[in-house]
């Protein structure tokens, strides 16, 4: 059974046909229908890409999904509902499909996003991670994966990350 057909989307090929659109972040507009479709794509990427570092260490903490809906509350224009909607998917779909959809979902945000809000998302993805109070190796490593899909270079990314360094795992002092 495709990916599409079992999120309720139809046979898979009328769909599957626009180019540059994954099946996840087709399912997430489809539950935000009264949203302009071009808002609702936009967010259900940045809400994927936001699950992407969550699920990073293969834990979804609930700081984390509860700074996801902050997030998308705040920056989306969402309602708490769709918030959580959104979230809950974004959660399923980072757990089931995660890998390749990880690469074609961030793809798919840069080509439907400017710079200006790509570094947006990068902010959040650090307050995100940062959220259960520390940053882990695996959290910081897919964010620098992320900046750089997204075309931020090295010095760029690290711009960004600066901002959370007390809360980066290797620089914690662990307690004994």
């Amino acid at each position: 059974m495709s990916l599409l057909r079992f999120l309720g989307l139809g046979d898979g090929k009328t769909q599957a046909s626009r180019a540059g659109e994954s099946e996840t972040v087709r399912r997430i507009v489809s539950r935000l229908e009264e949203l302009e479709p071009e808002k609702a794509r936009y967010l259900a990427s940045f809400a994927y890409v936001l699950m992407r570092v969550a699920n990073a260490d293969l834990t979804i903490d609930t700081s984390e999904t509860d700074k996801m809906r902050h997030i998308l509350t705040t920056l989306g224009g969402v309602s708490e509902q769709e918030a959580e909607l959104v979230v809950e998917i974004a959660q399923n779909q980072a757990e089931t499909a995660g890998g390749t959809e990880n690469y074609i979902v961030t793809r798919e945000f840069k080509k439907v996003s400017t710079k200006s809000q790509r570094a947006e998302l990068l902010e959040c993805l650090y307050a995100v991670a940062a959220a259960d109070g520390t940053i882990s190796g695996v959290e910081s490593g897919e964010i620098m994966a992320i900046a750089e899909e997204f075309g931020f270079t090295r010095p760029e990314a690290n711009s960004f990350r600066s901002s959370y360094r007390n809360k980066l795992s290797e620089f914690q002092t662990t307690r004994e």
